[in-house]
């Protein structure tokens, strides 16, 4: 087992654990939680030995595997496949003593070393490599593509795959879902639930938590608080702790009764109906989420929109993908990833996007903002349509180099010379700022120089300011915190516009969406089902995906 007794850990001169004592057994999956800079990640320094505790006694047993998720960014022309192989640390090492035991010519050792390289799953390591890196996501033709031809993010998903494949006693992953989309996040859920070993993970998706730890651990003000069960467990035992506080308690009220006041004028509504019956979904999960939001960095709300123009958009005949490369030939056609578009967007539909990895949803939302142009037919805006875009890389909307200020001021300027009458002079923008938690030099620091959480909330400041009737949101909680999640969860809820949500947040996507439109086969359809519906149809697709796999290697055997 894990024992840490009356551990301090120091970074730096902030003190983050303070006289910690936790037992964890052999066998449990532990969430670990805590707001950002509590600590999670100093504590998983101490768990794989990088970091050591200024006070108190840390054990862990000597003869324990330990396996976690590199962080550099892979530059090396092997195969895909080779590389997630050489996670298993085991079996490289059962190679490398069959190398030098033939080196060697001493029979007793080679024949010793072909029998440590049999047990160590020499036989069917290429087929358990490629079921990994398969499950999250990869195409079948892509398991023997260079690491290096692979985006950042695609690495990222061939290093946690090379550390699933390694075999080990104590698995730690730091936010594993943060590459991912929903089917690859099904698929590890399910692969984690199997894992034999101790795992300790941090995640700010409360769902995957739910799913997958029995216990949690909670930092906070320098403590080290053990719960038994999962996340919503947690929740719900602090939630009957923090009750009892009356700033908390006064805070849960004041957003009750904003909800309750849009439910009492619209729910007799019929065009209001489906806008209303969501709110009561969130008054219903407001008693339980209120200890985390007050934990939030930030809460926020969306200002009303202006007007509301009915449809907000429509799509007829319409194909979306990418045009040809620019050093292409000469006629060289677009890419289309889906075509024959014919829907349209209404005045307070709260849309969840679904479908599988590669199928086109970010093509999608990336042409429903203008920055890509359909290939053909026709996107009709509304008459006052005002879009507000969350890219699903912030720094596709971010300059680095750029202060929040500077982009607050662009932002304006571009408002008012289109005739728009918003306030404009710097210390009106410095005060917005400040409500998003950007205040003294925060406000002239470069972009770049920010983490993930920070450009985040920057997005949402931007979008919030710009009083949009339609949202377009693309993996909009990367990088927030589960208690900003649930933040932006209560904004969106009460949000008198549109929405359109792509996400791996299921947690998210059943508190705001009403419906869902599923992105498959090149085609969009309503999907009639809820999320229980589309997960099994994502595991039926991974399972048509492993076969059809299977079949290509037979094929190639043979």
């Amino acid at each position: 087992m894990i024992t840490l007794k009356n551990v301090t850990l120091r970074r730096g001169a902030k003190v983050l654990l303070d006289n910690a004592s936790v037992t964890l057994n052999p066998g449990e999956k532990i969430g670990l939680v805590g707001r950002n800079g509590a600590g999670k990640s100093t504590l998983f320094g101490l768990l794989n030995g990088t970091l050591h505790e200024d006070r108190g006694d840390y054990a862990i047993p000597s003869q324990w595997r330990m396996a976690q998720v590199a962080q550099d960014m892979p530059e090396t022309e092997q195969s895909a496949t080779d590389f997630v192989i050489d996670g298993d640390t085991i079996l490289l090492a059962a190679r490398n003593e069959v190398h030098d035991a033939e080196a060697s010519n001493d029979g007793m050792r080679m024949a010793e070393a072909y029998m440590a390289l049999n047990d160590a799953g020499e036989h069917d390591a290429e087929s358990r490599a490629q079921a990994l890196i398969l499950g999250l996501g990869f195409k079948v033709a892509e398991l023997g593509n260079p690491v290096s031809s692979f985006s950042g993010g695609w690495r990222m998903r061939l290093q946690l795959a090379r550390a699933l494949m390694c075999p080990s006693d104590l698995l730690l992953l730091d936010e594993p879902t943060n590459h991912l989309d929903l089917d690859a996040m099904v698929w590890l859920e399910a692969w984690l639930k199997r894992y034999g070993g101790t795992l300790i993970m941090i995640s700010h998706d409360r769902e995957f938590l739910d799913a997958i730890t029995e216990v949690t651990l909670h930092i906070d003000n320098a403590r080290l608080v053990r719960y038994g069960g999962n996340y919503s467990t947690f929740e719900d035992m602090r939630a009957e702790q923090m009750l009892l506080q009356q700033s908390t308690f006064a805070r849960q009220q004041e957003k009750i009764a904003h909800l309750q006041l849009f439910i009492n004028r619209f729910k007799a509504k019929a065009s209001k109906a489906k806008q209303a019956q969501s709110r009561v979904k969130a008054l219903e999960r407001m008693e339980k989420i209120a200890p985390v939001l007050a934990d939030a960095e930030f809460t926020f709300e969306f200002q009303e929109p202006a007007n509301l123009p009915n449809p907000m958009l429509s799509m007829v005949d319409t194909a979306i993908g990418y045009p040809p490369p620019e050093d292409a030939p000469g006629g060289t056609p677009p890419t289309v990833i889906v075509r024959n578009i014919n829907r349209s967007v209404h005045a307070g539909q709260r849309i969840g996007i679904l479908g599988a990895n590669g199928q086109g949803k970010s093509t999608l939302v990336k042409t429903i903002a203008g920055d890509l142009a359909p290939i053909s037919g026709e996107v009709t805006e509304g008459r006052g349509l005002n879009i507000g875009y969350f890219a699903q890389q912030e720094l596709d909307v971010l300059r680095p180099q750029d202060t929040p200020l500077e982009h607050m001021m662009r932002m304006a300027k571009e408002a008012i010379a289109a005739g728009r009458n918003v306030p404009g002079r710097e210390q009106e923008l410095r005060n917005f700022l400040g409500t998003f938690n950007f205040s003294g030099e925060m406000v002239k620091q470069a972009v770049g120089t920010m983490s993930g959480g920070e450009k985040a909330r920057l997005v949402l400041c931007m979008i919030v300011w710009q009083r949009p009737n339609l949202l377009l949101l693309d993996e909009p909680t990367n990088h927030l915190d589960l208690s900003t999640r649930e933040a932006l969860s209560v904004a969106l809820n009460e949000f008198e516009g549109t929405v359109m949500l792509v996400s791996h947040d299921r947690a998210l996507l059943r508190a705001v969406c009403d419906e869902f439109w599923l992105v498959s086969h090149g085609g969009i359809e309503p999907f009639d089902g809820d999320l229980d519906d589309y997960q099994r149809y994502l595991l039926n697709e991974a399972k048509r995906a492993r076969e059809a796999a299977s079949q290509v290697q037979k094929k190639l055997a043979a």
